[in-house]
């Protein structure tokens, strides 16, 4: 009883810290990182090409193997015209043999080489999967934190309806505002109240997609709250030609393009060695034992083993003269691939320029909408200060006010859209220059 209680203390309490757990960035893209299945099937593709390059380096070494047989005849034979006798025989074989490829017109070199350039083609392209894995994480990241922002904001005008109802209530009793300004204020606290609602959801949808993109468990799942900076009032990034020349030659997808045109190269190497003779050589080791019911005089087993062994040598040479077009065909083929290999490099090269393009000018638009949201902001708290005096002194009616908290809501909300698509954007932008994704 006492050991089931132990370690049913231990659940409940391994069961309350996951739910307490607070998830970091970095945790939650190391976490990515280490249980997506679309990287752990890469890295189970780079064990086979781990496995290649055993296979192609063992293609440089002789084969050796060895043969072992045994049979038994019975029954009437003729050994001489119309004689047949009863005949009972026994034979075993053995035999060892060695072979060895001297030259195949450098097919297994380049086999080899064509294997460990698979593997380095998949660690890079491993390596950008890690990277579009990461940003989409962050990105993930920052929804949750945006939402989170939003919610706050939702409680707070809710917190701000429920003060200005008890006011407006105060204000009627006093016999200074009509009673029909509170079912106003009420109207207006209960939008405030469905706004919240919204905002729970959205807060709670993000975190879900999170917890989904992380596979882990949504319950108790939470992040840890990140105080996003206030955005410079200057793009950090003003010129964009070295953010693209960095690119072209870092980025994996470039890397990986480049990889496959030498492959293309290899495989026509491969192809042409159709062409060339190959050279081959065979070592045999080979002896026999024979008994038959007929004869008294045979030698004993080992004996016959010792005095029948033989050694054979072999060498060949293969040429080549008419493959029926394959050979050609074969390197016509890989020709092409090659130049295909090259037009996919080109595209590559065109597809990041023009991505990192739109990155840019989206930050830059993104710069210019955060800061016309400050200023809208500041003009909209304003202009609501002024309605706030304006209502209490009797120069603004509810509905007024009503309006003009519902623009400073809208640009309380369109600043938190415009500062968190501005960091986002701006996070891209370093994604691109390879450094690391901080918030």
């Amino acid at each position: 009883m006492k050991y089931k209680l132990t370690v049913l203390s231990l659940l409940i309490g391994f069961t309350i810290s996951a739910q307490d757990k607070v998830w970091t960035l970095q945790e939650c893209v190391t976490h990515a990182l280490e249980n997506n299945i679309t990287i752990q099937k890469f890295e189970n593709n780079l064990l086979i090409n781990e496995q290649d390059i055993i296979g192609a380096k063992g293609q440089f070494l002789p084969s050796a193997g060895a043969n072992m047989s045994q049979s038994l005849s019975f029954g009437q034979q003729e050994l001489f015209p119309g004689e047949f006798v009863n005949r009972t025989s026994n034979s075993t074989s053995m035999s060892i043999n060695v072979s060895q490829t001297i030259f195949n017109g450098f097919r297994l070199t380049n086999l080899y080489k064509q294997a460990q350039l698979n593997l380095e083609t998949n660690e890079l392209e491993l390596n950008r999967i890690k990277d579009d894995i990461s940003l989409n994480v962050a990105n993930s990241y920052l929804n949750v934190l945006f939402n989170k922002e939003r919610l706050e904001t939702a409680k707070a005008q809710y917190e701000f309806s429920s003060k200005q109802l008890q006011q407006v209530k105060d204000l009627v009793d006093a016999g200074v505002q009509p009673r029909v300004n509170i079912y106003d204020a009420e109207a207006n606290l209960s939008n405030d109240e469905q706004s919240v609602t919204v905002a729970e959801n959205n807060y709670t949808l993000a975190l879900l997609n999170l917890s989904q993109l992380l596979q882990v468990p949504f319950e108790g799942f939470n992040v840890e709250v990140i105080e996003i900076d206030t955005p410079s009032a200057a793009l950090m990034y003003k010129d964009i030609k070295p953010i693209l020349n960095y690119a072209l030659e870092n980025r994996n997808e470039i890397k990986v393009a480049e990889k496959n045109i030498e492959n293309a190269e290899l495989s026509t190497e491969i192809s042409k060695s159709g062409f060339m003779p190959s050279v081959s050589a065979s070592y045999g080791l080979g002896t026999n034992a024979f008994y038959t019911n007929l004869s008294s005089t045979e030698e004993s087993f080992l004996n016959q083993l010792n005095d029948n062994k033989g050694h054979s040598f072999r060498l060949s040479v293969n040429i080549p003269i008419f493959s029926r077009f394959q050979n050609k065909t074969a390197v016509a083929k890989s020709k092409i691939r090659e130049e295909s290999s090259k037009l996919d490099l080109d595209q590559a090269k065109l597809t990041l320029e023009s991505n990192i393009q739109r990155a840019f000018t989206d930050a830059q638009a993104a710069l210019k909408t955060y800061v016309a949201a400050q200023k809208s902001l500041q003009a909209q708290e304003l202009s609501f200060s002024n309605s706030q005096e304006r209502y209490n002194l009797g120069d603004m009616n509810s509905f007024e006010l009503e309006q003009s908290r519902i623009r400073l809501i809208n640009a309380e909300s369109s600043l938190i859209n415009a500062k968190y698509d501005f960091v986002f954007k701006t996070k891209v932008l370093d994604f691109f220059l390879g450094k690391t994704i901080v918030l």
